[in-house]
């Protein structure tokens, strides 16, 4: 008797926690309600079925217990119990499967009047492609990727110049016109998501995958990796921006193609050592860095990273919180560069110091540090010699008290806060696992044997 009753609570709690429960569908917002009426569907059915066998249990339970006298009666086979079982099954699922088949069959099937977008996944970041005037993609190969052509373009192709490349993880749309969406993978298969337009697809390496969507109304709106990748997984984010067409528009025209990235001529340390002369005054003759001026290593760190804190000082994604004191004072460093020609020489300046280890001046156990450092080896190299398609910069023979500083800053919120500061916000995130002050000085202290 007990347990058929609590067979029947549980199965009431169950409705009324689904039918009370505040998880339910974000609000969608593009084309494919279909998506949600195909899962309203199989609670439907899987609802039904699990009340119906719940309810049967609880029955049979009270029905069939043990009474003084009552023998069990053995009957092995019944027929006529098995064809409707069989029936009903079946019915149950086809009326699981045949609306995804409609729904996929409608997924795959792109309009003609889609515009076409690429999306590139890769450990742990997305990347954007759109057609130029010609509106043709150029073909693509893996062995061409590098820092200088992270898509893989191949530049004999005069259909891939005018692609407009999208570096960042955000990615704009105009609002009410479809769009069909190109997948390719960079290393592993990842799963591009975007919870509000009810799509996703998975990306595999070395195939190109596809569905299309049309979004309904504008706002910013969440991507998601929804496979697992690696280590860094839960922090492969991005964001869609749906805009009405002529603010698209603006946004689009304001983006670089391959053959402007391709034009733009390398940096010259010559010219970058007049510019460096401001530099020199905190960062030293040698970019060896001076801890009284809380001036960190600069020498033999990474061009590209250079680059991107330049720029992120100039358009305000350092220095972005009052709390980063010595961001903000780098930011009116940082505007004398007038331009990226000027940035790109003295980074071309900055490349050709040598580099000398700096004195250590943190005090850690390097054993333990080497553990916390595997976490941080998936990006930042076994070495910490640091890795551009990870965006992440080198570790090694840089200044660990400024590595402690950024680290704290990360875990406390201090940096990686700017709504545009994707990078910074994934290693906000990889650093909350350092709880402590010590977790981090012996992080450090392991760096410093490299």
């Amino acid at each position: 008797m007990v347990l058929a009753i609590v067979i029947v609570l549980l199965v009431i709690g169950t409705v009324l926690f689904h039918i009370l429960s505040p998880w339910w569908f974000t609000p969608i917002a593009s084309n494919w309600s279909m998506m949600d009426n195909t899962v309203n569907l199989t609670f439907w059915v899987t609802g039904f079925v699990f009340v119906s066998v719940n309810l049967f249990l609880a029955y049979a339970v009270l029905n069939y217990r043990h009474r003084k006298g009552r023998q069990a009666q053995y009957q092995p086979e019944d027929k006529k119990l098995e064809w409707w079982l069989t029936g009903v099954t079946a019915v149950g699922v086809a009326a699981l499967l045949a609306p995804g088949l409609f729904v996929w069959a409608k997924f795959v099937t792109v309009p003609a009047e889609a515009t076409v977008v690429e999306v590139v996944g890769q450990q742990w970041n997305w990347s954007f492609r759109f057609p130029g005037k010609d509106g043709a993609l150029g073909e693509t190969d893996a062995k061409l990727i590098s820092p200088d052509n992270p898509f893989g373009i191949d530049p004999n192709d005069p259909k891939g110049q005018d692609d407009i490349l999208i570096s960042t993880p955000e990615l704009h749309l105009p609002v009410n016109k479809p769009v069909k969406i190109l997948l390719r993978s960079r290393d592993v298969t990842h799963q591009f998501a975007v919870p509000p337009f009810r799509v996703k697809m998975d990306m595999v390496p070395g195939m190109v995958t596809y569905f299309w969507f049309t979004p309904t109304r504008t706002g910013t709106f969440p991507v998601l990796c929804e496979q697992l990748c690696g280590l860094a997984h839960f922090a492969m984010r991005g964001r869609v921006v749906v805009d009405e067409q002529p603010a698209f528009d603006a946004w689009l025209a304001s983006q670089p193609t391959f053959a402007s990235i391709r034009a733009l001529q390398a940096g010259d340390p010559a010219a970058g050592a007049a510019l460096y002369t401001v530099c020199s005054a905190c960062h030293g003759p040698q970019g060896q860095g001076n801890q009284l001026l809380n001036a960190p290593k600069l020498a033999s760190q990474a061009g590209w990273y250079l680059a991107r804190q330049l720029k992120g000082f100039k358009q305000g994604l350092r220095g972005a919180n009052p709390q980063d004191v010595y961001a903000q004072q780098m930011m009116p460093m940082a505007a004398t560069l007038t331009d990226d020609a000027a940035v790109r020489n003295v980074v071309a300046y900055i490349g050709s110091l040598p580099d000398e280890r700096p004195a250590a001046t943190v005090a850690g156990d390097a054993v333990r540090g080497r553990v916390l450092y595997e976490t941080c080896s998936a990006c930042h190299g076994a070495a910490g010699e640091g890795d551009w398609a990870t965006n992440a910069p080198r570790l090694a023979r840089m200044s660990d008290w400024y590595l402690a500083r950024q680290l704290k800053n990360f875990r406390d919120g201090i940096r990686g806060g700017h709504p545009q500061d994707f990078p910074g916000a994934q290693m906000a995130q990889m650093a909350s696992v350092l709880k402590d002050e010590r977790a981090i000085d012996d992080l450090l202290a392991y760096l410093d044997t490299k």
